[in-house]
Formats: structure tokens, sequence, C-alpha cells
């Protein structure tokens, strides 16, 4: 069981940018970096760093969070396996944040919030959540913008996410905001989120196909004029 004097090291690697951190004496030590395709060459280096600037080792933490996506299929992976290795090697917890779970976090109290970031081919990862009382409304799902509606009883709500950065029509007005590691250390200080080992971790990918093939992305272009 975990408690607010627990230290935890952040990984996520579900987008872009590589969000590390280190929560210890209450407190969440945050690296967020734009790396793009270089989640591999960087991730070590930097959270040896983390630990070596708050002066404290693996074997000081209590679990290790890491990002369960859905986000980019390499990053997540990436995230997963220095994560489980880690875990493995000093024979500590893992714990499993789905990625919309932490963005919807970042509106909390709402009774309808959507959750939504870019997946990329034209399409977006999305959840809708009551953060009121912590209920997620739907299942975790992969599709196009004019796709998503309301869930059933819910006449409003509010969005988040990198979503609405991109020039599309939503269902809801929203806020381009993406969650970094503190949110992601409160979640799984909550307690709702289940200690696993690394035999046990696991992603939400949600969608099965990961690239579009040439004459998809052809296609999509004629479209597009």
């Amino acid at each position: 069981m975990l408690s607010t004097s627990s230290s935890l090291l952040i990984i996520d690697t579900s987008t872009n940018y590589l969000s590390l951190g280190l929560y210890q004496n209450n407190t969440t030590h945050s690296i967020y970096e734009a790396v793009g395709t270089k989640q591999s060459d960087y991730i070590l280096p930097r959270i040896q760093q983390l630990l070596q600037q708050h002066q404290t080792t693996l074997s000081k933490l209590k679990a290790i969070v890491y990002a369960q996506g859905p986000g980019a299929f390499t990053g997540l992976r990436i995230g997963l396996g220095v994560a489980t290795g880690l875990a493995l090697a000093t024979d500590l917890p893992l714990i499993g944040i789905p990625c919309l779970d932490a963005v919807a976090a970042l509106k909390p109290a709402q009774p309808c919030v959507l959750a939504a970031t870019d997946a990329r081919m034209n399409e977006l990862f999305f959840a809708w959540y009551n953060t009121l009382n912590h209920t997620r409304l739907s299942d975790y799902q992969v599709g196009s913008a004019n796709s998503i509606q309301l869930p059933d009883g819910n006449l409003e709500g509010i969005g988040v996410g990198n979503a609405f950065g991109l020039n599309i029509d939503l269902p809801v007005a929203g806020e381009n905001l993406m969650p970094t590691a503190e949110i992601y250390a409160e979640l799984a200080l909550t307690g709702r989120y289940p200690l696993t080992d690394s035999a046990h971790a696991s992603l939400h990918y949600v969608r099965n196909k990961i690239a579009l093939t040439a004459a998809e992305q052809a296609a999509r272009k004629a479209e597009r004029g």
C-alpha cells in the first residue's frame, strides 16, 4: 500500500515527449523533453540524471509508475520495457496508469469530460469520464473526430487533451493540455490502480492497426484534395 511518503519513479513515453518524474517528500520533480523518435536514446540517461539530482536510488523507491496507453505504439513499448527491466532488477512493483485517465484528471470534479488525444492517421484516442466520482463513462476508443458523441444522458461536457489543439470539430469545447508526471503520481497514490509485477504489466493499445498502407495513404490524400 502506497502513501504520500512513498517514493515513486514515473515514466511516460506515450507521445513525442519524454516525460519522467521522481515523486518524493510530497513533491514531483520532473523532466519533460521533446525527443521525437529518440525515446530509447534518452530515457535511461535521464532517469539516472533525475535520481542523481535528487540524491536517491532505485532501491529507495516503493514503485515504478508507467503510462499504459493508448498512445504512440513504439513509445509505449519503450516505456514498458524500461519500467519492467528496472522493476525486475530491483524487485519493485509497477503501477500502470491509462493515459486517458491522466488526461481526464486535468479536469477534476466535472460530471462529463472528454479526454481526447492525437492518434495520428486522422484519428483520436478518446474516452468519456465523470471526474466528480472518478468513473469512466465509455470504453477507451479510437476513431475519427466525427465519430465521437456525448454519452447517453449527458447534454453537455468539457474536453481536454492535445486533440483540442488540432483543426477539427469535436462535440465539446476543450483545452489543449496534456498530463505531466505530477498527475501520474497523484493518480498512483489514490490506490485506484493496482500494483503488479513485471510479468503482469500490460499496455492499452486500443488500435489494432498501427499504420496505413501506401494505398490507404494515397486514398486519404485524394480525399483531402
